[in-house]
């Protein structure tokens, strides 16, 4: 739920500004509503109007890119995963037992990465540990010719790449929208629905109007800080890739 607050509280503070300026302008002396003091205030106020339109775009332009990111890491490494038990599964006999443990590693890490309830566990203790049973396991192996030296090289190469590709998406499961920048955002935001709502009729049709662009806004925002993790939430990556993995790792 602690997702929701940021667009939560940004909903109310533009609700508040709007029709808190609504209410405090019909309260103020003459001199405080004159058109001049309105077209001074609305100047002001479209000056930040650009601006945040920039940094609005930006922020999204930010969240897209790293759940591209990820999303194209993910599926990489999936398929250093299937490399990786092709190798195996090319050694021959000896390299069952690590191809079952590989198995279990997937098999957890998908669990992990995408609960079904709770939050997702990149970092999790006991994927990394049966990712270390896999390297254990293969270092445990005498290769007996040339040819399978070669299938035993090239299955330590994928499981390095492997666990390169884990911390890698560990890495990457962080917000990267800084909430500086998302603060100053608001406070522009602010500042623009208060002179919207500075001598506005008083009626519902306004007051609903300030409401619905204020909740669109927020949701927006919602959005973009949703797309900055992507492992959880609405926009999420999807775990096809690794099931798939998981697929070819039972033949």
């Amino acid at each position: 739920m602690h997702d929701f607050l940021a667009p939560t509280a940004i909903f109310f503070c533009l609700v508040a500004a709007a029709v808190g300026a609504l209410l405090i302008s019909e309260r103020l002396h003459d001199r405080h509503r004159g058109d001049d003091t309105i077209n001074v205030i609305r100047l002001a106020a479209n000056i930040f109007v650009v601006t945040t339109s920039l940094v609005l775009g930006l922020m999204l332009n930010s969240a897209k890119n790293t759940f591209e990111a990820v999303d194209h890491n993910v599926h990489v490494f999936a398929t250093d995963l299937v490399l990786l038990d092709r190798s195996l599964r090319s050694y021959g006999p000896e390299a069952t037992d690590v191809r079952k443990q590989l198995a279990g590693y997937v098999r957890q890490a998908v669990a992990g990465t995408w609960p079904a309830q709770g939050k997702p566990m990149l970092d999790d203790r006991a994927a990394e540990h049966l990712l270390e049973g896999v390297r254990t396991a293969l270092l445990a192996i005498r290769p007996s010719d040339p040819v399978r030296f070669e299938l035993w090289r090239d299955a330590q190469a994928n499981l390095q790449n492997v666990v390169k590709g884990r911390w890698v998406l560990i890495e990457q499961s962080e917000g990267t929208i800084p909430t500086a920048m998302l603060v100053v955002v608001v406070a522009w935001l602010v500042l623009i629905f208060g002179s919207f709502g500075y001598r506005a009729p008083r009626n519902v049709i306004v007051v609903t109007t300030f409401v619905v662009a204020a909740f669109l806004l927020s949701a927006a925002v919602y959005l973009m800080l949703d797309m900055g993790q992507p492992f959880s939430g609405p926009i999420q990556i999807s775990p096809e890739p690794l099931l798939r993995a998981e697929e070819q790792l039972r033949w």
